[in-house]
């Protein structure tokens, strides 16, 4: 019989109150994801294990390994719990891999089986192995192919080829934030690694209309729409914010080169107001220190001071390659070319604004006004497994 086995890390390390806890939020947001793709399951629930009964484990093992709080996932057979059984299993399993040769290894663990070793168990499956296949190898160091057992008290998991899973924590164990969430590369990537930190996630887009590029808004839905597929079954909001009358102001009023620390602190400003309004917790960004000149340190101070709720950075440090990296595997990095421009922006902007100059500006800009504006021109966009829902 075949059933997928999901192993969870950090949740093993938290009190037993907490992670019991946590496991049910597992469950719960495993189960949200498989009936959004209408697959009948049933959970299994062992020390550090837990198993999915289904008709469709291929289907299963694919979803859950795009579950937080998930380090990995494996279709496995469940066996008996005998040497003999388990290598019965795994030389049909090794057919597909060492039918013409190769070098494979068998990772072997026991638990609640007595009368044999983790080091017996491996050594007598690969024996039978290479009775089956004669021209394969043994190379536990490097090998080409790797079977896994695992014998424990309530039966014995054959598996290979296991899939790699986001880890973290569960979704919506940790509370909710709001993300500002644009066309680049960096705010995506930020607001996934708060996703796999357990926070419940809505973004926050600022439109410039006239002032984007053409393909600004649509860049920004479909980040949104493949940050959705991290969280099955729970539908996730995007916030588009109507900001083309602030950047008529800001490209007529205040002096050209504070232009970007004005921008970021309407951002700050017009996201503080929703996280309080909208009960979030925390507002989170995309900066990384050095990157561009409205994230130099000195900026970054100035803009900081214009947020009233706590602020997530959670890119800092990074450099760009590292944040390409996890675009890349998350689905949010699009190298084709696109029209991503913000036409606001000035030729020389400002390294270091000072806090008293902003202050001059944010008055000849009138920027509580134009948040309080921007404020009742919002509209909700809805993404769920991987779509933006019809308004």
């Amino acid at each position: 019989m075949d059933v997928v086995m999901i192993r969870y890390g950090e949740l093993f390390l938290k009190s037993e109150p907490v992670k019991r806890q946590f496991i049910q939020n597992l469950l719960r947001n495993i189960g949200k994801a498989l009936e959004s793709e209408g697959l009948t399951h049933r959970f299994e629930l062992h020390r550090g294990r837990i198993l999915i009964h289904g008709d469709e484990p291929g289907k299963i093992a694919e979803i859950a390994s795009r579950i937080f709080g998930i380090v990995e996932v494996s279709v496995c057979t469940l066996t008996e719990s005998t040497v003999r059984a388990v290598s019965r299993v795994a030389v049909k399993r090794a057919t597909t891999h060492l039918a013409d040769g190769g070098s494979f290894a068998v990772r072997a663990r026991r638990q609640g089986v007595e009368g044999i070793t983790s080091q017996e168990i491996g050594a007598q499956v690969g024996a039978a192995i290479l009775d089956a296949f004669p021209e394969a190898t043994v190379d536990l160091t490097r090998p080409e192919y790797e079977i896994f057992v695992e014998m424990r008290e309530y039966g014995s998991l054959v598996y290979d080829c296991p899939l790699p899973a986001p880890g973290g924590l569960p979704w919506g164990t940790q509370g909710r934030a709001l993300s500002l969430l644009s066309s680049g590369i960096d705010s995506p990537v930020a607001t996934w690694l708060m996703m796999k930190r357990g926070c419940e996630i809505a973004s926050l887009h600022i439109d410039a209309g006239k002032f984007a590029g053409a393909d600004v808004l649509s860049r920004a839905l479909a980040h949104h729409a493949t940050l959705s597929t991290w969280c099955r079954g729970f539908p996730m909001e995007l916030l588009v914010a109507d900001a083309e009358p602030f950047y008529e102001a800001l490209v007529s009023r205040p002096p050209a080169r504070y232009r970007c620390v004005l921008c970021k602190r309407f951002m700050l400003r017009l996201g503080s107001r929703l996280v309080r309004d909208r009960h979030f917790a925390v507002l989170v960004t995309g900066d990384s220190l050095g990157q561009v000149a409205s994230q130099t340190l000195a900026n970054l101070t100035t803009i900081s001071d214009a947020a009233t709720v706590p602020l997530v950075r959670p890119l800092i440090a990074f450099d760009k390659n590292e944040t390409v990296a996890i675009a890349r595997k998350i689905g949010t990095f699009h190298p084709e070319p696109a029209d991503l421009g913000c036409h606001a922006v000035p030729r020389m902007p400002a390294t270091a604004a000072g806090a008293d100059e902003i202050r001059t500006a944010e008055e000849q800009l009138g920027m509580d006004e134009l948040v309080e504006a921007a404020l009742g021109r919002i509209d909700v966009k809805i993404a769920l497994n991987g779509k933006i829902l019809d308004d």
